[in-house]
């Protein structure tokens, strides 16, 4: 089989087209397993507000209102600077009925520490979950189909 003028170049803009589609797809499945993992991670055990948490420091905070677990939630998958991105954390716009912290800043208080120093964190162990566990399956599944046959 000879090529002709134009068709390996059109070959090789398919595979990228195609290689862009399924790494858009892996990432957007990567983000709705690590929020659905932190949203997982945010809820041991729960208690009324003012009273003792039955979470231990070190592990994900146990819910008062369930506020920042309504709150988790990632960024739409978009192509940025030659590369796709997404952000997975607690979204805008969310404050428990009780209080005036809104849950983003909440959330960071849990995940790097109270004012007694003690973490709960719940995205970070997410995010490593997502990366170690789910994201080399995501990758054997997406990459693993056909290509296109040009």
């Amino acid at each position: 089989m000879e090529l002709r003028p134009g068709v390996f170049t059109h070959l090789a803009a398919e595979i990228n087209r195609e290689g862009q589609l399924k790494a858009r797809t892996a990432l957007t499945q990567l983000a709705l397993a690590i929020e659905r993992q932190a949203k997982i991670n945010s809820g041991v055990g729960s208690h009324k507000r003012g009273t003792p948490t039955p979470a231990r420091p070190g592990t994900g905070p146990a819910v008062i209102s369930g506020t920042l677990r309504r709150s988790l939630t990632h960024t739409p998958v978009i192509f940025v600077a030659g590369g796709w991105e997404t952000k997975v954390g607690t979204g805008a716009g969310f404050t428990p009925p009780y209080g005036r912290t809104p849950s983003s800043r909440y959330g960071l208080y849990l995940e790097t520490g109270l004012r007694n120093g003690a973490t709960y964190p719940f995205l970070g162990p997410a995010f490593r979950f997502g990366v170690t566990h789910v994201a080399p399956m995501l990758y054997r599944r997406v990459f693993a189909g056909p290509w296109p046959r040009v």
